[in-house]
């Protein structure tokens, strides 16, 4: 058995990960498998590298191929229900509601995000005959909720029909669709009391252990069906008590919990068996099981990957993975589909537009997985976030087979505002699996800063008809001044001419046979590609990764890239995230990412599996205009070169500001170095290898040993001293001989 089958790892997925050398899960995965298999949402964030891919790869394709199997089996599961009823029966039901409320795998709390309609949900079982009863429910969230009894053939919208009793936060009772004022209001953190009386025909409440007397009356000699504990929510959270713990007030004099209930007295609610047809699954072959959104074509790519890689021993019935991704023949996508998918991995520009054409059937989706959501859910990226919570409206809560919408959110942080209303939004109470805690840096990696003042360097006069920048200052403004008289346009045309001119000479000083260069704008990015192919020999061989390359062409310069065809991969932030190049030795940042955060993905590519790696900064000491596009076109043949504030396309970069953002954010001091580029070693013994593993100081006894000789040394030569001392006092002591013989042999 490996490792993972502890955690419930099917064999088959177990041999192929043993064939990749995992030999045991990582933290991530140990926390995040067994949680997803048991069925819960997961928002998961760790460090770049930690296995996050395998943490939902590996649960997903098992619970698919089980899926997938029992529809060929045609297995039914209504038996499954019912034996679920009789173990659980005093929960709030995982099938008699609502396809947007939500329940918890323990029936005991239920939650709607839906801000527009009223969610409904009844229990799973109920009472009848005789007898008075009662249950609590607290409000664990602000929005609005009304709770109450309802019968079996009731509308789960409680109090629209003469089968339902509600009452309601806004201090209405409702039943029959007809509402009026009782009681008081209720909200968050109160906790109301709904009584039965089967005995008198009566429905009452309290709110805090406060009576609030008579809400309804019934005839008992003419009921027609069973009660059952009901809620109707509008984005709103609420809990029940049923009598499996202590009630917070006391039960009213006379009642009884209603899960003490007799035997003969309980009701189980026949919505549960009619809810669970059709009885046998019905595959259809565009109805995927699964959905995986990726920001970008690169981590989509690797994602189907590795499911490929882990699927291997997976057959009869097998998994079909589908890229959905642009670039790739619409055509061929569509055939696809056509004979079968049941895991989709896509970026979320092309999963829409096949949504919107319905190529997609949603109607087996059990799956929504969002890989780096904070990406996905950035601000700037509005569309995608409208897209994804569009996509998760339309697929169903509940699946034929009665299964529930898991979602599994990853993310570089879960604190950040945008992820964070993602999982209050769209999950059902998501277990948080946050091994990353604050960001950090590896002791693998050395990340320094080189601080450019084009005041004090004021080599780049030699420059301008040289390197070619952004176009945001016309080169005829730079002219030979004093550097009293530079003005601030001219200082930021300066830096970015030394910032391209240092980029090689960092190069030149630690040999780089590799490295990521990262820059801010695409086209910064074609400038620096520009310029490091214009020298002689092809000596620093390179290429760019952006979104205005094609599919094809990013895909071939990252393989060259791997293949130590090419030296340097200049990239945007697009390529911070997912790109996996095994031995990364160096990364340099022409500039700083207007994110702190994805200062830490950017220098994350290095010091990889203990491997040592460098990162060097090129910080501006001075303010740094450059392109902001507001524009329509995003930038398409825009020449505005106007500050943002006065209708323009431009900011004013501060990057200073950002490496201090950085350093507070790391709770650190980045350290500087100079013009040289020279970066001091901290290492043991002073040696650095960048790219090689980092050397083991202190592992063994032997070094343990040498380690502890100067110490032990001292300590010797300090007591030798401490003896000498006492002797000393020992021959000038006026004490007879015999007793000074004595004391020396008691010592």
């Amino acid at each position: 058995m490996t490792a993972f089958e502890e955690f419930g790892v099917m064999p088959e997925l177990g041999k192929a990960i043993e064939e990749q050398e995992w030999v045991l899960p990582t933290d991530v995965q140990a926390e995040a498998i067994p949680l997803i298999l048991g069925g819960g949402d997961v928002l998961m964030a760790a460090e770049t590298g930690s296995g996050k891919t395998g943490a939902f790869c590996l649960p997903i394709l098992q619970i698919v191929w089980e899926t997938l199997r029992d529809i060929k089996d045609g297995r039914l599961k209504v038996e499954e229900i019912k034996e679920e009823v009789v173990k659980v029966p005093w929960t709030m039901c995982l099938v008699d509601r609502d396809e947007a409320l939500a329940v918890t795998p323990d029936g005991l709390r239920c939650q709607s995000r839906d801000l527009n309609r009223w969610q409904g949900c009844r229990a799973t079982t109920g009472v009848k005959g005789q007898g008075k009863f009662y249950y609590e429910a607290t409000v664990t969230d602000e929005g609005l909720c009304r709770i109450g009894w309802s019968m079996g053939k009731a509308k789960l919208n409680l109090g629209t029909d003469k089968c339902g009793f509600g009452y309601g936060g806004t201090g209405k009772k409702s039943h029959g669709n007809t509402f009026s004022d009782y009681g008081e209001s209720f909200g968050q953190n109160d906790v109301i009391g709904c009584l039965l009386d089967l005995e008198n025909g009566e429905i009452s409440f309290t709110k805090n252990g406060n009576a609030l007397g008579t809400a309804f009356k019934f005839d008992v000699n003419n009921l027609q069906g069973d009660f059952y504990p009901a809620v109707v929510l509008k984005n709103a959270e609420i809990a029940f008590n049923f009598g499996s713990t202590e009630f917070k007030y006391l039960i009213p004099e006379g009642f009884s919990a209603i899960n003490a209930a007799q035997p003969d007295d309980v009701a189980i609610n026949l919505n549960i068996n009619r809810a669970a047809a059709p009885k046998t699954l019905e595959a259809k072959p565009n109805a995927p099981q699964a959905i995986i959104i990726e920001p970008s074509r690169e981590l989509a790519e690797q994602t189907v990957q590795q499911i490929r890689l882990f699927k291997k021993h997976l057959n009869e019935p097998e998994i079909r993975e589908l890229l959905l991704v642009g670039g790739g023949h619409t055509k061929d996508q569509i055939e696809t589909l056509k004979r079968g998918v049941d895991i989709i991995v896509s970026t979320p520009g092309r999963l829409e537009s096949f949504l919107d054409n319905q190529s997609i059937l949603l109607t087996s989706c059990r799956f929504l997985v969002l890989d780096e959501a904070d990406e996905l859910v950035n601000p700037h990226k509005q569309n995608c976030t409208a897209m994804i919570e569009k996509l998760h409206k339309q697929i169903p809560k509940t699946t034929a087979d009665g299964q529930r919408l898991q979602m599994v959110v990853c993310s570089a942080t879960l604190h950040s505002p945008g992820v964070a209303k993602l999982a209050e939004t769209l999950m059902n109470h998501p277990t948080w699996v946050d091994l990353k805690g604050e960001d950090s840096v590896p002791d693998t990696v050395h990340h320094v800063a080189c601080i450019i003042d084009p005041r004090d360097d004021i080599s780049w006069q030699s420059l301008t008809n040289k390197i070619k920048t952004d176009g945001v200052h016309p080169e005829s403004e730079i002219t030979l001044q004093t550097s009293e008289s530079f003005s601030p346009e001219i200082l930021s045309q300066a830096v970015k001419l030394l910032k391209a001119e240092y980029t090689v000479r960092a190069i030149n000083e630690h040999r780089m046979p590799r490295a990521i260069i990262f820059c801010r704008t695409k086209l910064d990015c074609d400038n620096m590609e520009r310029f490091l192919n214009g020298f002689d020999e092809n000596r620093y061989s390179c290429a760019c990764l952006h979104a205005d390359r094609t599919p094809e062409e990013r895909k071939l310069n990252l393989e060259r890239f791997r293949k130590q065809e090419i030296k340097f991969l200049i990239c945007t932030d697009v390529a911070a995230r997912g790109i996996d190049v095994s031995g990364l030795p160096f990364i340099i940042n022409v500039t700083m990412p207007d994110d702190k955060s994805n200062y830490v993905h950017r220098i994350g590519r290095v010091g990889r599996s203990e491997r040592m790696g460098l990162a060097i900064s090129l910080v501006s000491s001075v303010p740094e205009k450059v392109w902001y596009h507001k524009c329509p076109s995003r930038g398409k043949n825009c020449s505005n070169t106007d500050s943002l504030e006065t209708g323009g396309c431009c900011i004013w970069y501060n990057e200073m500001a950002c490496l201090g953002e950085v350093e507070e954010h790391l709770v650190i001091t980045v350290q500087q170095i100079g013009r040289d580029l020279k970066v001091p070693m901290n290492e043991f013994d002073g040696k650095v290898t960048y790219g090689e593993r980092r050397r083991k100081v202190g592992s063994g006894y032997q070094d343990h040993v040498l380690e502890l000789e100067p110490v032990v040394k001292q300590l010797a030569a300090l007591e030798k001293e401490a003896q000498l001392v006492y002797l000393r006092r020992f021959m000038n002591d006026t004490q007879p001989l015999e007793q000074r013989l004595k004391d020396v042999q008691c010592v």
